[in-house]
């Protein structure tokens, strides 16, 4: 990557890369946190609680945090979002609980209920406590694919119930997105591991690293020699943007490079070019374009085919990557990679508007951005190859797996989770609920 023109590793010095990603917000301390629990309503029929995708009891938790009860709080959480620490740095609260406060439709500034939420999280996970306890044993042996938000939240929740689990992963370390395509500024620190090392000490989950389905493990296999399979295996393949030259020097694709920056510790390895394009509007996009400012990129240009409020990226996340440095132009569509001996050298773009149907069209009219490298952010897609063929009644539509209301797949005794199942909302904070719904189901099915 090196070896191309204008692309270069150690732009910047070891110690501005290190500021550059420091956390995104500094934590609450102590006093900061009693004022803002303050602020609280404690309503009786709380909006923002409805608003939680996984009902968390925010007045009671915010409460606890008032009266000084910090555990307390943090386990009113942890029970219901195990994973609530990465929940409170990544989860987009301005249009979830923080947007149904109801100080922010009084004065525009809702209780920050994302912070209060990490301050207890924080404070329990750094007494290396783990607050609860598993049922007795029950015989039962369940397997889980996938070691990311859903699959270890359907762990969790099935060894508190008594079950023994065993985890099926295909990569190194679990954590899913949360380790290895979360910005690194949004989850410092090695938190990811931390917070996966605090789920596995309650006992009662094994984890296997290295075993990919269709290759070491078939979900056919796992239910033959388990009582029941839940299945968080997430998306696998990146989007293409169907143009020649995708396979040129210069082009990534932004999913790959973000799990590279996150497994480095000191981003002094991480070549980046002098002028970058970021296709795409979501936070993958928002995410790629803003460390690449950060690593030392000059121009960062993030090209979206629609308008901004058609961006899955939050109007939040497209603010805070405008104020870092990175331009976003809106509908306009990549037409051409241009290249020069192999080489990129740039990206030319059409135009686009949108008509009164609501299709996008081509309005002909043609502009060009320089750069040495682009990034791909155009949405990820699930395999469905993998899981087929090894439960072939497994029903698949629009490529996500369909479940019902208590996360049941077509086939008895296999359940699923997170992005990878039919109207999935892609949040880490969904594919908990997700995963904890799956585990309380799979409790009854055994029971059954």
């Amino acid at each position: 990557m090196g070896d191309i023109a204008g692309i270069a590793a150690g732009r910047l010095s070891a110690d501005e890369l290190s500021e550059n990603f420091e956390d995104m917000y500094p934590p609450l301390d102590p006093r900061q946190a009693h004022i803002e629990a303050s602020r609280c309503y404690f309503c009786y029929d709380a909006p923002c609680m409805e608003a939680c995708p996984t009902g968390i009891d925010i007045p009671n938790f915010i409460r606890k945090i008032q009266t000084g009860n910090y555990r307390g709080s943090a386990v009113d959480i942890l029970n219901e979002n195990i994973m609530g620490g990465a929940c409170a740095r990544v989860c987009p609260t301005e249009i979830l609980c923080e947007e149904a406060c109801v100080r922010t439709a009084q004065e525009s500034k809702p209780v920050t209920i994302g912070k209060l939420q990490r301050f207890a999280t924080d404070w329990l996970m750094d007494k290396g406590e783990q607050p609860f306890e598993r049922a007795a044993e029950t015989g039962k042996h369940i397997a889980v694919v996938g070691a990311g938000p859903a699959g270890l939240s359907a762990a969790h929740r099935l060894s508190m119930l008594g079950h023994q689990v065993t985890v099926y992963e295909a990569k190194e370390k679990a954590g899913g997105l949360n380790e290895y395509g979360i910005a690194a500024y949004k989850v410092p620190h090695n938190f990811a591991q931390e917070e996966v090392d605090f789920i596995l000490s309650l006992g009662g989950i094994a984890v296997e690293y290295g075993k990919a389905l269709g290759r070491d493990i078939s979900l056919s296999g796992l239910k033959e020699d388990h009582d029941a399979v839940f299945f968080g295996g997430g998306l696998g393949a990146v989007r293409s943007l169907g143009l020649e030259g995708e396979v040129l020097q210069g082009v990534y694709n932004a999913v790959d490079y973000i799990a590279q920056l996150r497994q480095s510790e000191t981003k002094t390895d991480l070549a980046i070019g002098r002028k970058v394009v970021v296709i795409g509007g979501g936070n993958t996009a928002i995410d790629m374009a803003v460390q690449a400012k950060r690593l030392g990129a000059e121009d960062v240009t993030l090209v979206y085919r629609r308008g901004p409020e058609a961006m899955s990226a939050t109007h939040h996340e497209q603010e805070y990557a405008q104020i870092n440095g990175v331009t976003i132009k809106h509908y306009a569509k990549p037409s051409k990679i241009l290249s020069s001996d192999g080489v990129v050298t740039g990206m030319a773009f059409e135009y686009t508007a949108v008509d009164a149907d609501g299709r996008m069209n081509g309005t002909g009219e043609t502009f060009t951005v320089q750069a040495n490298m682009i990034f791909k952010a155009i949405g990820q897609v699930f395999v469905p190859d993998p899981v087929t063929e090894s439960a072939a009644c497994l029903d698949v539509r629009e490529g996500r797996i369909v479940v019902d209301d208590t996360k049941a797949t077509s086939v008895p005794g296999i359940y699923a989770g997170g992005d990878c199942i039919l109207g999935g909302e892609d949040l880490t904070v969904t594919a908990v609920q997700d995963g904890k719904l799956a585990a309380h189901a799979i409790d009854e099915y055994l029971k059954g």
